[in-house]
C-alpha cells in the first residue's frame, strides 16, 4: 500500500475501514543471513539500507517488546547536524541530507519540519566557541550562522536577556536544523524493510549470543534459537548488556535523560532553542505541547523513569531562560536510557569476534543519527569495510587514544 493525499481522503470517507497492516507479524525463520538485536530507529534503519543498498532480503530485526517503544519513542526529537570535531561533522551532516529526503524515499510522512536550532551562548568564550564552530560547520558544507541580540530579541520577546547570571550575548543558528515525529520514524523504516523481507520479530529478546571458533552462529531469543551468519548488535541503552552475552565489556555506561510535554499551548516558539548555560533545550509540537528536557541523571541506571532532582533542575533552567514557562502545566515526563561512551561519540565497527558488528554509544545524538548510523552500519556489515563518514568511530580508539571529545569535558562517561 502507498499513502496520498487522495487514499486519506478517501479512506476518511468511509470510516478508515481499507487500510492495512504496516507490516506483517511474522515467525521467525531457524536462520537468517543476517540479524539485527534491537528494533528502535537505529536497527530498523539498518535492516532497511541493508535491504535497499546492499540487496540482503533474508534480514530479522529481533526486538524484545514493539516497534517503537524504546529509546526511539523516548526522546526529544531533535535533528541538527551542527556538530565540531572532525568525524562527527561529516557523519551529521551526511545524517541530515538523509532526512531531507526521508519522507519521500519511505513514502510515510516522519513529520520531519526544518524549522531550524538556535543554540545560546552567555559568555565572551562561549561566543568564541560558538563563531569557531559556526565556521567549521559551514566549511563542512552546512548551514550555520550568528544572530545578535536585537535580532533574538525580536524573533524571541519571551527569554529573559536581563538575568544577572547567564545574560544572553547571542546565538548560533542552524536553519537546516528541527524536529521529526520519534516513533514515526520507526514505524517508516519498520514498512520500508518489510516491503523488502525483511522479517521484523516483535516480543523476541535475546537470550544469548552464540559463537563457536570465533565466529557468530547465531543467537538465543525467547522464541527460540536462530541461526544467523552476521549479527549486528544494535540495542542503545541496552548496549553493554547484549555485548556481555558475547563475552564483551563495552566502553559504555548507561544513564537516564528525562524529557517533558506540556499542556497543548498555541503557537509560540518556532524553532528549537538551547540554552547554552543550562543544557535545556526546548520546541513546540504540531500538537501544540512545549517538548522540553536537560541533563542525564548523573548516576547509571535501566530505569526508564528517571527522578524528581533532575526534574527540578531542568524546571529552574526553564524558568531561568523563559519565565513565561511557569504558567505552562506538564502533563508527561519520560526518561530514555542513553549509553555514554567516555568521549561522548558514538561507536560504529567490527569486534574481535568474526560476523559480530557493534552499533553502541549514541550519548545524546541518538535520534538525530538515525538515517546514518543505519546506512554506515548496513555498509559495514554487507562490505566488511567501514563508510568513510564513520570512520573515526572506532571501537578501539579509547586503547589507542584517538578521542572523538565533542564536548570537550574529558573522559569521564557522566560528563557528556
Amino acid at each position: 500500500m502507498r499513502y496520498s493525499g487522495l487514499k486519506v481522503i478517501t479512506q476518511g470517507l468511509f470510516g478508515n475501514k481499507g487500510w492495512k497492516p504496516a507490516w506483517r507479524d511474522p515467525e521467525p525463520k531457524a536462520e537468517y543471513d543476517a540479524v539485527i538485536i534491537g528494533g528502535g530507529g537505529h536497527g530498523l534503519s539498518t535492516a532497511y539500507y541493508l535491504a535497499k543498498n546492499h540487496g540482503l532480503r533474508n534480514i530479522a530485526v529481533l526486538e524484545k517488546g514493539y516497534l517503537g517503544g524504546g529509546n526511539v519513542g523516548r526522546n526529544t526529537t531533535i535533528v541538527r547536524a551542527n556538530y565540531f570535531l572532525p568525524g562527527n561533522s561529516e557523519f551529521y551532516s551526511h545524517s541530515l541530507k538523509l532526512w531531507e529526503k526521508l519522507e519521500t524515499e519511505l513514502n510515510y510522512n516522519v513529520m520531519h519540519s526544518q524549522r531550524g536550532q538556535v543554540v545560546l551562548f552567555h559568555s565572551d568564550g562561549q561566543r568564541d566557541a560558538a563563531v569557531r564552530r559556526a565556521n567549521a560547520i559551514v566549511n563542512q558544507g552546512d548551514d550555520a550562522e550568528i544572530l545578535d541580540v536585537p535580532t533574538l530579541k525580536e524573533r524571541f520577546p519571551f527569554l529573559d536577556y536581563e538575568q544577572t547570571r547567564f545574560p544572553i550575548y547571542g546565538g548560533m543558528n542552524q536553519a537546516r536544523a528541527g524536529t521529526a515525529r520519534h516513533d514515526a520514524v520507526a514505524w517508516g523504516y519498520a514498512r520500508g524493510a518489510d516491503q523488502m523481507g525483511v522479517d521484523l520479530i516483535q516480543n523476541c529478546e535475546v537470550t544469548g549470543i552464540d559463537i563457536e571458533g570465533g565466529r557468530v552462529v547465531g543467537v538465543q531469543t525467547t522464541r527460540g534459537a536462530i541461526k544467523a551468519k552476521k549479527v549486528g548488535m544494535v540495542a542503545a541503552g541496552r548496549s553493554g548488556q547484549v555485548a556481555a552475552m558475547a563475552g564483551m565489556r563495552l566502553p559504555v555506561e548507561s544513564h537516564i535523560m528525562q524529557a517533558y510535554v506540556t499542556e497543548g499551548l498555541k503557537p509560540c516558539i518556532d524553532t528549537v532553542i538551547s540554552f547554552g548555560m543550562g543544557h535545556f533545550y526546548i520546541s513546540q509540537s504540531d500538537k501544540g505541547g512545549l517538548i522540553f528536557g536537560g541533563d542525564i541523571d548523573f548516576y547509571a541506571s535501566y530505569a526508564a523513569r528517571g527522578n524528581l532532582p533532575m526534574l527540578e533542575h531542568v524546571m529552574e533552567a526553564g524558568m531561568t531562560l523563559m519565565p513565561m514557562i511557569g504558567r505552562a502545566k506538564v502533563l508527561r515526563t519520560w526518561g530514555g536510557i542513553m549509553d555514554m561512551t567516555p568521549d561522548g561519540s558514538p561507536i560504529i565497527d567490527k569486534t574481535h569476534i568474526e560476523g559480530l558488528f557493534v552499533d553502541a554509544g549514541w550519548n545524546y545524538g541518538g535520534f538525530k543519527a538515525t538515517p546514518a548510523s543505519g546506512w554506515c552500519m548496513a555498509h559495514l556489515m554487507a562490505t566488511g569495510q567501514t563508510h568513510e563518514v564513520a570512520a573515526k568511530f572506532r571501537l578501539d580508539r579509547f586503547r589507542t587514544g584517538h578521542l572523538l571529545d565533542e564536548e570537550g569535558t574529558g573522559s569521564q562517561h557522566n560528563l557528556h
